[in-house]
């Protein structure tokens, strides 16, 4: 007889003791998840409390909220989505809080008013019924990518189906996007063989079209105005522009256009799809992001533009060294070296060995790095005025140091000594290259660049450089700069002894918190 343990099917039975602990703890969680206020106001209107609070003293904070609050460890680690082992921590000491994404979770799990940790007011402060639960996708909500066969009119469906769902998207359907996880390994890798092999003639066309070539020159530009959007300003409202003139571009190619017509359309679906790609990831929104880079793909190859198709996966790649997925990126790169070999420019060669470093670097593979750096620096010396895509153009000297830069700064968080300085030589040249001009790019090197300060010991010049950070960050609406952001607070904690780093620690709590 089987008391506890595993039993036939491999279903594991708990024993009592612990079925009832493991039920007290969900229903707590629960109760956590769905209580206005864990807090009562005469709590939160203590001066002990209020003096934590400003301070961030979270050790002082959970004891307080314990003593006062009667609150037990669990029940504030769970609100706080933290384990209790954290709060453990916390409380004795052991460990500051120095995460701004923390920070704004226990705001959130213990409703306690921004005001009082120096945050914006949180959104459950004017409206207490935004927050919603995450549901998986339902049933055709979104198709299964993998069985889509690679042939042209299949593109067009599934361009139709991404943009008709995002573009009436919800606060709940963003809620599921923004929880949804990028597909990763050999799910990713093996939907994206069909790359390589030559489009599929498609058997039958339905409406006769009429655009003509003067309707896809405009449609060129207006794909070229929006990726301008994008490298300056980030994500944000400008993508549901990009997904409906993505939806106007599909509604065309499911007419029966002249072949030539057709190949150019694809390709502007093709860019269209790339930089709503972009836009999503630059949100937050991992999932849509890559269902948008395998549309871009699946539209190039459609198209026969074999070296944009190569820059899609460069992008996908990129999301993956975001991810830490570094061997999912480098098989990325591999696949699209292998498939533009004969085809692609200087400035797309160089640009792949960049992305090609960064997975080296993210390895710790430094000689792989070194080499990959080397090679790309070559290919840039090598363009000439040989006519490459306009959406290459930005490859130039700057954005190399800047890249290079940032890889050595991955390197430097490991070993400061040895990389800090160099990281922050490149990221000055980048910076001296393009200027504010460049929008987020600007933004990401000047909080590099502060990084490196840190990194290195030269808190007063860290602090200056956090401050112009800030001010570069207030001019894009780009996700990843304020993640950036997020990351470069924890160097600020701990420094309250110094104005300067006080002051940069305020300036970038108020910009994130906004």
């Amino acid at each position: 007889m089987t008391r506890w343990g595993y039993r036939g099917g491999n279903t594991f039975v708990a024993p009592p003791a612990r079925r009832l602990r493991v039920h007290r703890i969900a229903t707590e969680v629960t109760m956590d998840a769905t209580t206005p206020g864990l807090l009562t106001p005469d709590v939160l209107d203590r001066a002990d409390v209020r003096a934590a609070l400003i301070e961030h003293d979270f050790a002082a904070v959970f004891t307080l909220i314990k003593k006062w609050g009667g609150l037990s460890q669990n029940r504030i680690a769970s609100a706080c989505q933290l384990t209790p082992g954290k709060v453990s921590t916390i409380i004795s000491g052991a460990q500051r809080v120095t995460s701004f994404d923390v920070v704004c979770r226990i705001a959130d799990g213990l409703r306690i008013p921004g005001i009082l940790l120096g945050l914006a007011p949180r959104p459950w402060e004017s409206d207490r019924t935004a927050a919603q639960h995450d549901q998986p996708d339902a049933p055709g909500e979104r198709p299964d990518t993998d069985e889509i066969p690679w042939r042209p009119d299949a593109t067009v469906d599934l361009a139709t189906h991404l943009t008709r769902s995002d573009l009436v998207m919800d606060r709940r359907a963003l809620t599921r996007a923004l929880a949804g996880a990028a597909v990763t390994g050999a799910a990713l890798l093996d939907s994206l063989e069909g790359w390589l092999v030559p489009a599929a003639i498609v058997p039958e066309q339905r409406r006769p079209g009429r655009l003509g070539m003067g309707d896809v020159a405009e449609l060129e530009t207006t794909a070229r105005a929006f990726r301008q959007w994008d490298h300056q300003y980030g994500g944000g409202l400008r993508r549901k522009a990009v997904l409906g003139q993505l939806a106007e571009v599909s509604g065309a190619l499911d007419d029966h256009q002249a072949p030539a017509v057709a190949d150019r359309l694809y390709r502007v679906m093709a860019q269209l799809a790339g930089t709503a790609a972009t836009m999503a990831w630059d949100s937050g929104l991992q999932r849509r992001a890559q269902d948008y880079y395998r549309l871009a793909l699946r539209a190039a190859h459609a198209g026969g533009d074999i070296i944009f198709g190569a820059n899609v996966l460069a992008g996908m790649a990129r999301q993956m060294l975001y991810r830490d997925r570094a061997d999912d990126a480098l098989q990325l790169i591999h696949l699209a070296q292998e498939g533009a070999r004969d085809v692609m420019g200087p400035r797309v060669r160089a640009m792949l060995h960049t992305r090609e470093a960064w997975a080296y670097a993210a390895q710790g593979r430094h000689v792989g790095f070194q080499r990959a750096t080397a090679r790309a620096a070559e290919a840039l010396a090598s363009a000439g005025s040989d006519e490459e895509p306009y959406w290459i153009a930005y490859f130039d000297e700057a954005e190399l140091a800047g890249v290079t830069g940032g890889r050595l700064l991955d390197l430097a968080r490991a070993d400061p000594r040895r990389h800090a300085a160099q990281a922050a030589a490149e990221i000055r040249t980048a910076l001296a290259y393009r200027g504010q001009e460049a929008g987020r790019s600007h933004a990401l090197d000047r909080i590099g660049l502060a990084e490196c300060q840190f990194l290195a010991g030269d808190i007063r010049s860290a602090a200056a450089e956090a401050t112009l950070a800030v001010q570069a960050a207030r001019g894009t609406q780009s996700g990843r700069v304020r993640a950036q952001l997020g990351q470069l607070y924890a160097y600020t904690v701990g420094h309250s002894a110094s104005r300067p780093v006080r002051e940069a620690r305020d300036s970038i709590r108020d910009l994130l918190s906004s």
